[in-house]
């Protein structure tokens, strides 16, 4: 989700609220998903068993994992999380927004790569990616590629599309640019509230194993609620991994959907 500035938020509030209650259910519509059990199951049956193994801390086959991963920054607010993360030794997954984030705090994406945590692409611009056509949808995920690979010298190879929406063809796309598609089993919705105990509880209500946790960090709830989210998860015998520690031994394939199965 993208950040507004005061005035507009009000104007925008019903069409992100409308929105976000279609985006599980519409969210890679027509796209076949492989969920991260999948993915570790199929590297085990590979000819090319193994191909993730550079990315294994953990073995998620065998210990209670969980992915948090937040979209749309980074922001105001994101060196105070990468304080906490650090703090509390728990790696994240940053799906980047390119306009007014990456290219507006290029420190705060290298200080990202330098702690060890993954970077992703999620747009240049947050447009919907179903709603262009192949040169857009092109141009939206390339841009945001070269501004990640500029400042830490290395592109990203996991996107996840705004709202979740994609499909063949926004597959075909990120199959070209190298890049596999990730979507989420846990949401907050952190971009409707303000309320850190809210979003703590929201999370920790969905909270499962093999999960990925959207949060935002661009929210002004959002970044006091995660020093408690990770120790309650902690607690309950979570280790966080970034999302391709997740899918290890397998590896994020281009173009391929990962997310939770449909229901």
């Amino acid at each position: 989700m993208l950040r507004f500035s005061p005035g507009r938020r009000r104007g925008t509030a019903a069409v992100l609220l409308a929105a976000a209650s279609l985006m599980l259910t519409l969210g890679g519509c027509g796209v076949d998903r492989v969920t991260p059990q999948d993915a570790r199951g199929k590297a085990g049956t590979d000819d090319k068993a193994g191909v993730g193994e550079s990315a294994r801390r953990v073995d998620c086959g065998k210990v209670k994992c969980i992915a948090l991963t937040f979209d749309a920054g980074p922001g105001k607010d994101t060196p105070h999380l990468l304080d906490v993360l650090k703090e509390k030794r728990v790696p994240a997954t940053f799906f980047l927004l390119g306009r007014n984030h990456v290219d507006r705090y290029p420190k705060v994406v290298k200080r990202m790569a330098d702690e060890g945590h993954e970077l992703a692409n999620h747009t240049w611009s947050h447009r919907i990616l179903t709603d262009l056509d192949e040169a857009e949808v092109r141009e939206e995920l390339a841009l945001t590629q070269t501004a990640v690979e500029k400042i830490t010298g290395r592109k990203p190879t996991l996107m996840r599309p705004p709202q979740g929406r994609t499909d063949g063809m926004v597959s075909e796309v990120s199959k070209e640019l190298g890049l596999a598609q990730i979507l989420w089993t846990v949401t907050a919705k952190d971009y409707s509230t303000t309320d850190s105990a809210l979003i703590r509880q929201r999370v920790l209500d969905q909270a499962q194993g093999d999960g990925i946790i959207l949060l935002h960090d661009i929210y002004d709830g959002t970044v006091p609620a995660v020093p408690s989210i990770i120790d309650e998860l902690k607690h309950r015998g979570f280790t966080f991994v970034t999302v391709p520690e997740l899918l290890a031994p397998g590896k994020a394939e281009p173009g391929v959907l990962y997310g939770p199965e449909k229901d």
